[in-house]
């Protein structure tokens, strides 16, 4: 779909999630811009401060629970739904459209051990006149995530023949069924291992 068939304006806006008015995210999106000659550089930038600099919080072991852009921001650390935040407010508050996607992917290594759902962004160039997908989970020995401009190179490869999907979907906003249950929790840890829902 072309940029003359498709109304952008949901992908640009500040939500109470996607907070890029917050003083701290827009200081750091035109931090990101100031280093970046072109669109392209700025959204790979962006997208390398989130999977690099904020840790993942199981990864880190961080029980801190961060929801919003400017959380995650000020804490450093979030899970992959709050970093999937930050990002598009980091890349919105330049004016570059950016959502959500999502996969449902095994929790750990088997279905018997559950599912969770995986947040990805979803960011629209405008000078190639497409959408693609990245994913700012944060890397770690098995699991590689890269900007792309010509294929998805995301963290995880989805499996069908153990249930897990990719809904390759578009959403101007996150899940609020995902962002409920971060609200809702005060151990991160705890929340990883008990509270993640297995399905949108």
């Amino acid at each position: 779909m072309n940029k003359k068939e498709f109304d952008f304006s949901e992908y640009l806006e500040c939500t109470p999630y996607v907070n890029f008015n917050n003083a701290s995210v827009k200081a750091k999106a035109d931090e990101l811009k100031a280093s970046s000659d072109l669109e392209t550089d700025l959204i790979r930038n962006a997208y390398l401060f989130v999977r690099d600099n904020i840790k993942h919080s199981w990864d880190a072991q961080d029980r801190r629970v961060t929801v919003t852009a400017a959380d995650v921001l000020r804490e450093g650390v979030g899970i992959c739904w709050s970093k999937a935040n930050l990002l598009a407010a980091l890349l919105r508050a330049n004016g570059i459209p950016s959502g959500f996607s999502y996969q449902k992917l095994t929790l750990f290594d088997t279905p018997k051990q559950g599912y969770c759902i995986h947040a990805l962004n979803t960011v629209y160039i405008s000078s190639m006149d497409k959408w693609i997908r990245l994913d700012a989970r944060g890397n770690k020995e098995g699991v590689v995530a890269e900007f792309s401009l010509d294929k998805e190179i995301l963290a995880f490869e989805v499996r069908p023949h153990l249930g897990e999907v990719d809904y390759h979907d578009n959403n101007a906003r996150p899940s609020e069924k995902l962002m409920e249950v971060l609200k809702n929790s005060n151990d991160a840890l705890d929340m990883y291992l008990h509270n993640l829902p297995e399905d949108l």
